[in-house]
């Protein structure tokens, strides 16, 4: 990873921030994403105290334009980008009955939308030096379903045919693509879930960096396409 460069959507918190701060161990450069920019400014002060070279791009991932500016601004600091990490998101938990209409566009704005913004956009970029790798963490409801998950679900699944879809397009440029199907992480996405939930059994933001930082150090002779890592207490599901 040293003097690689990879841009993080997502990077103000959580999966994003860890993988951010595990990356810039390793001594890579890091392009941060996120449209707090307080927030991702600190991340880019702790990435920078573990040895990596980071930038900050406030970004909102639904914005084609400023999804544009922020390819332009990782070009331009180091020539070109290696590898995406895929971590804005947002999830809402409700029973169908109850999402209102602006639930469904927020998720399906950021889930999908942006998701597709990002990944043609970094995409296009890394064909042109025929090579990349992009890595999302789509979570396990990009692939099951639970009670409350209608619309989270929908938006997941759409994620996961988009980014195969979009597999196919750059496969003969060198880009790879690996999905990560990680069970329930105790991140800030939790805190606004009225759900009941058990925090202290899930996975950590460090185990789900791991995963990220794994994939991204696959041989260059293979691709992880596809993994799943659940918390211990669901073994199988």
């Amino acid at each position: 990873m040293k003097g690689q460069t990879i841009l993080i959507t997502g990077a103000s918190s959580g999966i994003g921030k860890a993988a951010a701060l595990q990356l810039a161990a390793k001594g890579a450069n890091l392009v941060l994403a996120a449209r707090n920019y307080a927030a991702l400014t600190q991340v880019v002060n702790e990435a920078r105290a573990c040895g990596g070279n980071p930038i900050a791009v406030p970004t909102d991932v639904t914005q084609r334009a400023q999804v544009a500016d922020l390819v332009s601004e990782a070009t331009s600091a180091f020539g070109s980008i290696n590898a995406l990490v895929n971590c804005a998101g947002v999830g809402i938990l409700k029973p169908a009955p109850e999402l209102s209409e602006a639930d469904l566009d927020e998720m399906y704005a950021v889930n999908v939308k942006g998701l597709i913004f990002v990944t043609s956009a970094v995409g296009t970029e890394m064909a042109k030096g025929k090579g990349g790798k992009v890595v999302t963490p789509v979570g396990t409801m990009g692939r099951f379903v639970m009670r409350g998950s209608a619309g989270y679900s929908a938006s997941k699944w759409a994620a996961v045919g988009a980014l195969k879809a979009m597999a196919t397009e750059w496969q003969r440029q060198g880009v790879g693509f690996s999905l990560l199907y990680l069970g329930g992480v105790d991140t800030p996405f939790w805190d606004k879930i009225e759900m009941k939930v058990q925090r202290d059994k899930m996975l950590t933001a460090d185990d789900a960096a791991r995963a990220i930082v794994y994939a991204l150090e696959a041989s260059s002779n293979g691709m992880l396409n596809e993994m799943t890592l659940q918390p211990e207490s669901h073994q199988l599901m």
